[in-house]
Formats: C-alpha cells, structure tokens, sequence
C-alpha cells in the first residue's frame, strides 16, 4: 500500500468535519438553551446535522468494510473522506433520507457506495460488506441512548434528553428497515450472495424502487402503526419512553410552535 494511498484513506473531509462541529454546536445550544426562544430551532438544527453525520458513518462502513474485502477503488472514489459529496447517489444517500426525516420522522438511509464486487471474493465478506452500514446505525443509536440505560439522565436538560431520544428512534428506525430482506436495502444485500443466480436476475428489476416501496408501505396506517410500536419495543428497552421521543419531535417541527408538555401523560 503507498504512501498516497494511506494519506488518502486518512483524509477526512472539511465537509465532514462542518457537519460535526453543526452538531456540536447545536447540541450546546440546546444543551445550555442559549436559544431558550428558539429552542425547537436549534433541537431541529442537532437532529438533522446528528443524522446526516450518521448517514456518512453508514456508508463509510460500507467502503471501509469493502476496502479490508478487497475493493481497493473504495479510496480512489473519496469514500473512505467521509464526504457526503462523494457518494455516488447524493440524491438517494442524503436528500431523500432528510425528506423523510422531514415528511414523517423515519429514518431511512439509502444505497450512496459503489462497490465493485467484482474485486471480493467470499459470500462472508459480501454479506459483512452490506452489513455494516445498518449496524454502524445500531451503534450509533446505542450512544445516544447511553444516559437512558446507563440511567445518567440527572443534570441532563430536557429538551437535549428528548433530541437524543428522537435521534435514537431514527436510528433504531435506519436500522429495522435496512436490515428488511427488499430489493435494494442493506437486507437484502446481506442475504443475496447465498441465492441462486437465476432468482437475482428476477428480483434485479426491483432493486431502483425498494426504498420507495418501503417508504410507500409506511403511510399504510396499520403497517405504520406495526413497525412504530416495533420500534418502541426496542427504545423501551433501552431506557427510552415513547413520551420521549414523541417530544423530541415536537422540538424537531419547531415550525409548529412550542411542544405542550403539559397536556402530555
């Protein structure tokens, strides 16, 4: 391996690094509430700067893993910068997931790598390749949710305990649907190396339109209502109610004024 190829691997992206310091510094105005006016503002501000930060971790796992494979290219393509702009898809690995962030508070990160396969040998490494991503959103929810299961909430201001419960439930959210068997989501990638070559070719079609199927799927009321309480399911046992997140995103659409929180049981 060169010189300039570890010089390049280690690169990390100013982009990258703006995204962190936006959160950083959001968290600390919701943190101190040096913006007590406009509090929902700056929790909007930290949840969205906190997701797209993850959506570069996801995909980062995904080269990084595919690197230590076998797909050299993975560098050559500023993938290992962390740099969102590099992604192959800007639209699916970034626009789309903030939309529905926006439209209905899922967390659902897209395909943004390109990974030569073609370089990886093993069904394993394919498997791990497509894994990553999701599981980096596993551990990423774990972090957030640390002072629930760690109970370290005393001191923690509210509105800053509520962002951390809504950016936890993306993640949880991220997680679930990417790890779904769809054509098209880390799932399936991750069971695809071990089926015949003849049912890839037939369910090949159908991979450009899963993420919108899944995000279709999510507006049936029953369905939602399904995956939702899933993933509470899951939050509960981490130590956070759905009172919580519920109120997380409330601060989120600030736009709608002030969370009643006295109306909440």
């Amino acid at each position: 391996m060169t010189t300039a190829f570890r010089r390049a691997d280690r690169r990390v992206s100013p982009v990258f690094l703006a995204l962190v310091a936006a959160m950083a510094v959001s968290g600390w105005a919701v943190w101190s509430e040096t913006l007590a006016a406009n509090t929902g503002f700056a929790v909007f501000l930290f949840v969205v700067s906190g997701w797209v930060v993850s959506l570069c971790l996801h995909e980062y796992a995904h080269a990084r893993t595919a690197l230590h494979s076998g797909d050299l290219s993975v560098a050559d393509k500023g993938y290992l910068t962390l740099n969102p702009l590099k992604y192959t898809h800007a639209m699916l690995s970034i626009v789309l997931p903030v939309v529905f962030l926006l439209m209905g508070g899922i967390g659902l990160p897209g395909g943004a790598v390109f990974i030569e396969r073609g370089r990886i040998r093993g069904r394993w490494r394919h498997s791990l390749i497509s894994a990553a991503g999701p599981l980096t959103n596993v551990v990423f929810a774990a972090v957030c949710t640390a002072p629930f299961w760690l109970h370290g909430l005393d001191g923690v201001p509210f509105p800053f305990r509520c962002a951390l419960a809504f950016l936890a439930l993306l993640q949880v959210t991220a997680a679930i649907l990417n790890f779904l068997p769809v054509p098209g989501l880390d799932g399936y990638g991750v069971i695809e190396p071990w089926l015949s070559h003849a049912l890839r070719r037939q369910v090949e079609p159908i991979a450009p339109f899963g993420l919108l199927l899944i995000f279709a799927l999510l507006w049936i009321p029953g369905l939602n209502r399904a995956f939702f309480d899933l993933v509470h399911t899951v939050l509960g046992t981490l130590g956070v109610s759905e009172v919580d997140s519920y109120l997380g995103q409330e601060f989120f659409r600030f736009w709608q004024g002030t969370p009643q929180i006295g109306g909440i049981s």
